[in-house]
């Protein structure tokens, strides 16, 4: 097993603006009463995933769940896995939780936190089955390049959680991130890739309306899918 430290990392540059935005009152009444059933507190510690969800399972980490959609929607098509969904924004943590309840899923847990202290404080290491990371923020302006999630720090950190076999999987639908993502996954040593360059859309990740509106405009998704070695 990999040895890790536990420690609080310096965070100078965020990949995120926290936006809250209006919660519905839906939104606002499903994170008021389920985030104490569904959600896990952030904590310097490690979590022990067996006592997270209950029972023993493949663990998937998913990083920006956007309104829980895709989350939900994986999460019933491989009811024999778990998910840890990690968001920090409100009204998207308030719709997951009221689809993981309308759903009545108990393999979802959320966690409101900035995924990067989420995985370097919490996640140990080579626990992980898989990662999910589908549409993370672009930041399209070059001089914002730096804020994206997705450097090579934060990929080695990632492919450290994952157990040997385990893959992390991301998402794009901007060209040059998509480039730049599968750059960084390929310099990790601790990874390989799964195809020769960018990966066939896996059955298991759905396709959402936010995706099916841009490939009618003629935009183009990348998926990119690496292994840990």
């Amino acid at each position: 097993m990999t040895e890790l430290r536990v420690e609080s990392p310096r965070r100078p540059i965020r990949s995120y603006v926290l936006r809250q935005g209006r919660f519905s009152p839906a939104q606002q009444r499903a994170r008021e009463l389920l985030l104490p059933r569904f959600g896990v507190a952030f904590a310097a510690a490690p979590l022990d995933f067996e006592v997270v969800f209950g029972h023993k399972a493949p663990t998937v980490l998913e990083i920006g769940f956007g309104m829980g959609e895709s989350t939900v929607a994986i999460a019933e098509t491989m009811p024999d896995h778990d998910f840890l969904a990690v968001d920090v924004h409100g009204p998207g943590v308030g719709s997951l939780l009221k689809r993981i309840d309308e759903r009545r899923l108990t393999n979802v847990r959320v966690v409101q936190h900035d995924a990067v202290e989420v995985v370097t404080q919490m996640i140990p290491a080579d626990a992980l089955a898989s990662i999910h990371i589908f549409f993370p923020d672009p930041w399209p302006k070059k001089r914002h390049h730096k804020r994206r999630l997705l450097q090579p720090g934060f990929v080695h950190e990632l492919a450290l959680r994952l157990e040997p076999g385990g893959y992390l999987h991301a998402v794009t639908d901007w060209q040059d991130y998509a480039a730049a993502i599968l750059t960084t996954f390929a310099a990790e040593p601790a990874l390989r890739n799964t195809a020769r360059d960018y990966a066939e859309r896996p059955a298991y990740r759905p396709i959402t309306k936010f995706e099916l509106r841009g490939i009618g405009l003629g935009h183009g998704v990348w998926d990119v899918i690496f292994r840990r070695r």
